[in-house]
């Protein structure tokens, strides 16, 4: 389970909670503009443009759960279970598998409007990295400076949707989401009202109520409500630390704390990271489970021509600072 969110002040940010019950030993990771990304069925990329995020590097392979290029596009792949499906190679269409489909988009294309071009003749198919990283079914959010979609692998092919909430969770398909989001047409930010009645008067009993009707549980279908109205009510000072921080009380209000979604015995989902990528300025921050702490990666100050990713594992624990 996940959540993906955009983000605009005077710059433009993307970001997401990652919500697992364990770890593949993530690290931010800077892949450089001359490392070749070698594809199953589709030409090679020598050269592409440079892109950072969060990826577990198998075989010196970036395997990305998120990124953001250097010319300002940024994509996640949220979870999609019972609904991804993915078909066979077939003539004449680009057939990239999708541990492939992050590097492919980044590596090529600079804004929305040059990736929809290309999905149309795009054809996700079945191929695994490996036995130890199986397919995993998702969807994408891919956004720039000004816009964002939803690409859905489906059973009858490539479905995209126009992303005008700039959010993304899960199951069940985005055009769901956009609908759900009619049952929530009387929550405000302001105090509510009485319209339960002209018989009986009742006043607001306490201040935050603002908000009052907005789902509180951790399903994807809760989440995605939540997040949109956070973020789209969202206000922010526009300096990079008063937006970073903003971006990061959003993805708060919907992130996943330890006992509270129990996937197996003894085992939870949690929000293992949170990432804010500032993609004007191409500044990776995150933070993880065990470190509030916001940490930054700057991908301009790495050799961007240079032939190798660079991975900076996580700062998971950070000890106390006692001010007095």
């Amino acid at each position: 389970m996940c959540t993906a969110v955009t983000y605009q002040t005077r710059d433009h940010y993307f970001g997401r909670n990652l919500d697992l019950e364990y770890s593949y030993q993530e690290a931010v990771t800077i892949t450089p503009r001359n490392y070749p990304f070698r594809f199953r069925n589709a030409a090679s990329l020598e050269t592409h443009y440079a892109m950072i995020g969060m990826a577990t590097v198998v075989d010196d392979y970036p395997l990305y759960y998120e990124a953001t290029n250097e010319k300002g596009l940024s994509m996640a792949g949220l979870n999609f279970p019972g609904i991804a499906a993915y078909l066979p190679a077939q003539n004449g269409m680009e057939n990239i598998a999708p541990f492939e489909f992050i590097p492919w988009i980044l590596g090529q294309f600079s804004t929305v409007a040059e990736v929809k071009e290309q999905l149309t003749n795009l054809n996700l198919v079945n191929i695994p990295f490996s036995p130890q990283f199986p397919l995993s079914p998702l969807h994408w959010i891919i956004a720039d400076r000004e816009r964002a979609i939803t690409v859905e692998p489906m059973e009858d092919g490539l479905r995209v949707f126009d992303n005008p909430i700039g959010v993304l969770t899960n199951n069940p398909p985005f055009d769901f989401h956009l609908y759900n989001l009619r049952n929530y047409l009387n929550v405000s930010i302001d105090p509510a009202s009485n319209r339960f009645s002209t018989h009986f008067d009742m006043k607001p009993y306490s201040n935050g109520m603002g908000g009052i009707g907005l789902p509180g549980d951790f399903s994807s279908a809760s989440r995605f409500v939540k997040a949109a109205f956070v973020k789209l009510n969202s206000l922010s000072g526009k300096d990079e630390a008063e937006s970073v921080s903003q971006f990061f009380h959003i993805l708060s209000s919907v992130a996943m704390p330890r006992g509270c979604v129990r996937m197996r015995p003894e085992e939870y989902e949690i929000t293992l990271y949170s990432c804010c990528c500032n993609v004007d300025q191409g500044i990776y921050y995150y933070t993880a489970y065990d470190n509030s702490q916001i940490i930054g990666v700057d991908m301009h100050r790495e050799d961007l021509n240079g032939c190798a990713p660079v991975a900076y594992s996580l700062i998971k624990n950070r000890p106390f600072e006692i001010q007095n």
